[in-house]
């Protein structure tokens, strides 16, 4: 749950006007103290986290999808050295979705 900066502002207002230290002011407002630290770090909530792909090399990713395109995931993670889960995100990031079986079945 994010709490609204007008609550964060009016925490530390709180705070100001009764001059309390950073525990007494989360126990009244029910909010850990940690939490006011990192509040008072950057008021803002954070929205979108911002990390780029740590284990996979995109470009080698996509090289892969050219030259294999008919690949199931654990056979990509196989080949990059990383897990099938990895490699889903990855291309997730990549905004790559498509379906192996493509054409139905003569039963359906």
């Amino acid at each position: 749950m994010t709490y609204s900066i007008n609550f964060r502002k009016r925490v530390f207002a709180v705070q100001e006007e009764e001059g309390l230290s950073l525990s007494e002011t989360g126990r009244r407002f029910h909010v850990t103290t940690r939490t006011l630290f990192r509040w008072k770090k950057r008021i803002e909530p954070v929205t979108k986290r911002n990390k780029p792909a740590t284990k996979i090399d995109m470009d080698a990713l996509k090289k892969d999808i050219e030259k294999h395109p008919d690949r199931y995931q654990y056979e990509r993670a196989k080949g990059l050295g990383v897990t099938q889960g990895a490699i889903w995100f990855a291309l997730k990031r990549l905004e790559i979705s498509y379906k192996k079986n493509s054409v139905s079945s003569k039963s359906r």
